[in-house]
């Protein structure tokens, strides 16, 4: 590694070890780069003392927010978003000597030059755009068309002015059509806007064929945090009233029409409801199933934003009832207003099968269909092609916070929960219609999304930060530290011809375990493989594809009307799980130099994981050199907070081709090889303040465990060792994870 001075007559060349010790200033990266100079041999990634504690508090800070400190790659959805701070430190760590202070180094502006990264599970693009940010060139590659499309709108170059030119264009054309269905005429005669629509699912009771609505709750609005703040809002059962209650109230008396009833109670209670009327009990989704459509809808409530920019719960009127009426007049006269796809079974879409939605347009009510339908015909008149890709973005993102499936998250926080919040699709039973346009206090809008998201990024990409925690004064701080990355914003290469003339990114859709990338042509492949699990990302991304498609046409790689794919690496089975990643490790073995690094994040609660990672590796002639515990991405997701045994880590789990490592014979001896490194490893996080739940140590001590098996002279002595010594690992998770709970009483009875 090598420091040069870019300021004319005062450039000069530093040392390794002055390097390592110069006090470099974060503003200027031009007049103070340091360049990685990277030499075969083993890479700061390697090494035992990998700083893993201090960059996890980086990156936890970093995961609270994620649409805000790394707003590039989170214009739009995708699941398991990485956080930027890990793939940031992965990429110095590949390149970065053994030895390398890799803390210090990641605060310092550092360029890869002519280094060339590839991501062949791009995702969301954060391997690209660190690798980028960081002078190297990148190459991402994923079989799902929504990823490759929403990467390559993040990463292109943009136009600051033409966009914001456009986005006041579509304002112009389309925002007070929108917004007149979003109107409502208060007491005093005047109008004001409508925030957001309160709906509830309604079926008919199969003994007396009285609708039933599927309220679990009278209570419809209450604040993201009810014991500070207990004022909510209930709907009175009897005449529709709205009613202020305690957020915790169990009877209450309506204010319109005087009777009482009990707030928390509702016709919903878990799988069945109890008709009010007949008081018979059913089971909600098998009668569902019993009618060809999916449930209806009542309208019963509404968020207004009041002229003095207050805002207040009324009920649903007649006047909304007509407007609603106008838009479903409206949408039956236009034509190819919306995509008409069937939703194809599956894990994750036959729960809204079972709710007979059968199309993915069912997933909207007659207004929104109406109200995206202005916005697609608008956003496909744009006729340049990198601007009108970046709004159906946009328009895509929106997409996910303006449906029949977005419910309300209260107040405190953004108000609509995305359709996507438990990553699977959820039927609503008391969604939220949100105003599609938005006002300045709207939350999941067009308007508010392209300000939150499109000019954020434009910021970022512009001028991108890292984030630095300071724990001084015992309160943690974070603060941003700008001038350490290139900026964003390349010219996309949609052919391997193109990057080898020079292009520093090169974007492609198809499978991964056939590329058009020469042998030995990368320098690193950093990625973050898809899980051995259920959640099935393609079956989700068709929400989002069949809109694009409808915008953008079905050329180049929307030539299909979904994104699924037999040879998606991403399955539940683990013989095809295992074959498939092995097939994209074969071909990341040929195009990797010899002296090359294959790190990736991974994590897994089931020994099935375990298995099919060391198989695939060493099928495809890995073996792993190093493994890195870390934070993971999900500090918010709801899936976490769910789990008895969450799991807040990931493993960078660092390979090298098996001709390149020496090979030996290991017994399954954990007392001497993997219990020292992976209590460790957990000792360090713990002493840091991490708190680790038994996952997280499983996480540990099965990546070490991988780590010494795939040194084996043969891939059938591994799995056999691996297979025998499944009670021997289990005890050694517990008597790890012991060790935090001893710590904690000793620090108790000090105190």
């Amino acid at each position: 590694m090598a420091v040069t001075r870019t300021g004319g007559a005062s450039a000069r060349w530093l040392s390794f070890a002055e390097a390592q010790t110069a006090q470099l200033p974060f503003d200027d990266p031009a007049e103070t780069v340091i360049t990685l100079d990277y030499s075969s041999g083993q890479r700061a990634l390697e090494d035992d003392d990998f700083p893993f504690e201090v960059l996890s508090d980086i990156a936890e800070a970093e995961s609270w927010r994620k649409e805000i400190n790394r707003p590039t790659t989170h214009i739009h959805k995708w699941w398991a978003q990485r956080l930027g701070t890990v793939f940031r430190a992965m990429v110095l760590g590949a390149f970065a000597p053994s030895g390398t202070d890799l803390f210090e180094l990641f605060y310092k502006p550092v360029r890869i030059k002519d280094a060339v990264v590839f991501d062949p599970f791009m995702g969301s693009g954060t391997t690209i755009a660190e690798a980028v940010k960081l002078g190297a060139r990148g190459v991402g590659r994923d079989i799902n068309a929504v990823a490759h499309f929403l990467v390559k709108c993040a990463l292109s170059v943009h136009n600051r002015k033409a966009i914001l030119d456009t986005f006041h264009e579509i304002e112009y054309d389309v925002a007070d059509k929108v917004r007149s269905y979003y109107r409502t005429t208060l007491p005093d005669g005047s109008s004001a806007d409508v925030l957001y629509y309160f709906w509830v699912k309604v079926i008919d009771c199969p003994s007396c064929d009285t609708p039933v609505d599927l309220f679990s709750s009278m209570i419809f609005a209450r604040h993201a945090y009810p014991r500070k703040y207990p004022k909510s809002r209930a709907v009175c059962p009897s005449c529709g009233g709205i009613n202020e209650v305690r957020y915790d109230a169990k009877d209450a008396q309506c204010t319109s029409c005087n009777k009482c009833f009990n707030p928390s109670d509702g016709p919903a209670n878990g799988q069945s409801a109890t008709c009010p009327t007949c008081a018979h009990k059913f089971p909600i989704a098998k009668t569902v199933r019993t009618k060809d459509e999916p449930p209806e809808h009542r309208l019963y409530a509404k968020l207004v934003l009041m002229p003095d920019g207050t805002k207040t719960y009324l009920p649903a009127t007649e006047e909304d009832h007509k407007i609603y009426a106008k838009a479903q007049r409206s949408l039956s006269r236009r034509k190819n207003a919306y995509p008409i796809v069937g939703i194809t079974p599956g894990h994750n879409t036959n729960q809204v099968l079972g709710y007979n939605y059968r199309f993915w347009h069912q997933m909207f009510n007659a207004r929104q269909l109406l109200c995206l339908s202005f916005l697609a015909d608008r956003i496909r008149e744009i006729d340049d092609t990198v601007l009108r890709e970046l709004f159906t973005c946009l328009f895509s993102g929106a997409l996910e916070f303006n449906n029949m499936f977005a419910s309300y998250k209260g107040e405190g926080t953004g108000a609509v929960r995305h359709m996507f919040a438990h990553h699977i699709l959820k039927p609503e039973r008391v969604p939220l219609e949100a105003n599609l346009w938005g006002t300045p206090k709207s939350s999941g809008s067009f308007s508010t999304m392209f300000e939150g998201r499109i000019r954020r990024a434009l910021d970022y990409a512009d001028n991108p930060f890292e984030l630095r925690v300071d724990h001084s004064a015992g309160k943690r701080k974070t603060e941003k530290v700008y001038g350490l990355s290139e900026k964003i914003g390349f010219p996309v290469a949609e052919d391997y011809a193109s990057f080898a003339e020079g292009k520093r990114v090169y974007l492609s859709c198809g499978d991964s375990s056939a590329t058009d990338l020469p042998d030995g042509s990368v320098d690193a492949i950093l990625t973050d493989p898809p899980f051995f699990d259920n959640v099935h990302y393609s079956q989700l991304a068709d929400f989002f594809h069949v809109w694009q498609r409808h915008i953008l046409g079905d050329d180049g790689y929307r030539q299909q009307d979904t994104t699924r794919s037999e040879r998606e690496v991403q399955n539940a089975q683990a013989d095809d799980f295992t074959e498939r990643l092995s097939g994209v490790w074969k071909e990341a073995h040929r195009v990797l130099k010899d002296d090359g690094l294959l790190a990736f994040t991974y994590h897994h609660s089931r020994p099935e994981g375990w298995r099919c990672v060391l198989r695939a590796l060493m099928e495809a002639g890995f073996g792993v050199t190093a493994a890195q515990p870390i934070k993971a991405e999900m500090s918010v997701a709801m899936p976490k907070h769910q789990a008895k045994e969450p799991i807040d880590l990931d493993i960078i789990i660092v390979c090298r081709k098996r001709s390149q490592i020496q090979k030996h014979k290991w017994n399954g001896d954990l007392f001497s090889t993997v219990t020292p490194v992976a209590t460790r490893q957990a000792s360090r996080l713990i002493d840091s303040g991490r708190r680790l739940s038994r996952n997280d140590v499983r996480i540990i001590v099965m990546a070490q465990v991988l780590r010494q098996l795939s040194h084996a002279h043969s891939m059938e002595d591994a799995l056999q060792i691996l297979d025998d010594m499944n009670g021997d690992t289990e005890a050694l998770i517990e008597k790890i994870h012991s060790l935090q709970k001893n710590r904690s009483k000793k620090q108790k009875g000090v105190s």
